[in-house]
């Protein structure tokens, strides 16, 4: 159930080397979005429309990727990189889960990073968050100092990161255009989430610490709760099929159409155990795992039933800390052995 759609290229490359500011371009040398690889012709127009944005989309590219490393750090699947611009690899062709949550986490990193640096006067086009008050803010408290700018973040992802799927006409009904309307809402559900968790954060004033006053502004989650709202968005992906219109439809009509915060996939999930050169399958040879464990990260599941090897390694940690007045805490080296398990 591959799908021809996905390109070798990714806008996601841009996380894998670093971007230079464009101050740091020379007046008259090539301009830097044709140096950036992995970019749509959409995609390269905002660049030269935005180029100091470019900087920022790297940014949340690799928070993307950290991200979903860790969410599936337990999985058969790890959400590993490979050292070429499709930086996920040919596993990306697959409309898996897996890739429904690449996808949305990519595009919630965008999100984060550019709504952040609006708040940090990185960005000439944007500034402070202008959300209104909230109407369950105390009178007494003020609103209005600098927030998180995630409509503006949430805007130009939007045009950015949807720019490569939109930019192309497939014939309705087809495989392509089942691929590329799946994307689209598995972006916009990356956004979404780092919309839905920012929430308002306040600080007290007043004469020692008595809290007489309070500032309040908007402010984004921790990345790391975006990435755990997204985990349980892949496990209830809805499974999904194209119509003869050329609508995404449930492939099961018992459940609920999803929702734009939902994840969908129209292809099902390689098991991941064995490397495939053509489905970019990695295999799970070699990869630790918990010999006690019963779930994913357990010696049985993650191995695929081809059995461990085990073998002793030896963990260095800081141990018998002591805090010494004043101010520093003063540890000791504590070697241990421990019993280690890798897959055959």
């Amino acid at each position: 159930c591959t799908s021809p759609v996905a390109d070798a290229n990714s806008w996601w490359s841009l996380a894998m080397n670093p971007i230079q500011r464009p101050e740091m371009y020379i007046i008259g040398a090539q301009p830097v979005c044709s140096q950036l690889p992995g970019l749509s012709p959409g995609q390269r127009k905002l660049c030269q429309l935005y180029q100091e944005h470019m900087v920022f989309i790297g940014e949340g590219a690799r928070s993307a990727i950290k991200e979903c490393q860790y969410q599936f750090r337990q999985r058969r699947w790890n959400c590993s990189t490979v050292d070429n611009t499709s930086v996920f690899g040919r596993v990306m062709k697959i409309g898996s889960r897996e890739t429904a949550f690449t996808y949305a986490v990519s595009a919630a990193g965008v999100v984060n990073a550019i709504s952040r640096a609006c708040r940090e006067g990185e960005l000439s086009s944007c500034g402070c968050s202008r959300t209104a008050r909230p109407k369950d803010l105390p009178r007494d408290w003020l609103w209005g100092g600098c927030g998180d700018n995630v409509e503006y973040g949430y805007r130009f992802a939007k045009e950015f990161v949807d720019a490569k799927e939109r930019e192309k006409n497939y014939v309705r009904g087809s495989e392509e255009q089942a691929r590329m309307l799946m994307n689209l809402q598995n972006n916009e559900a990356g956004r979404r989430a780092v919309y839905k968790l920012a929430d308002v954060a306040c600080k007290c004033h007043g004469v020692s610490g008595s809290c007489s006053l309070k500032t309040c502004w908007l402010q984004l989650a921790d990345f790391r709760k975006v990435g755990d709202l997204l985990k349980e968005k892949y496990d209830s992906a809805a499974a999904m099929r194209i119509s003869r219109k050329g609508k995404l439809e449930l492939v099961n009509n018992r459940f609920n159409m999803p929702t734009q915060e939902d994840l969908v996939y129209v292809d099902p999930s390689p098991d991941y155990c064995l490397r495939n050169e053509t489905t970019g399958s990695l295999g799970t040879q070699g990869r630790l795992c918990n010999k006690t464990s019963e779930g994913m990260d357990g010696c049985e599941l993650m191995c695929c039933g081809r059995g461990y090897d085990q073998f002793k390694s030896v963990q260095v940690e800081r141990c018998h800390c002591k805090f010494h007045w004043c101010c520093y805490v003063k540890c000791k080296k504590c070697t241990e052995i421990v019993d280690q398990y890798v897959c055959k």
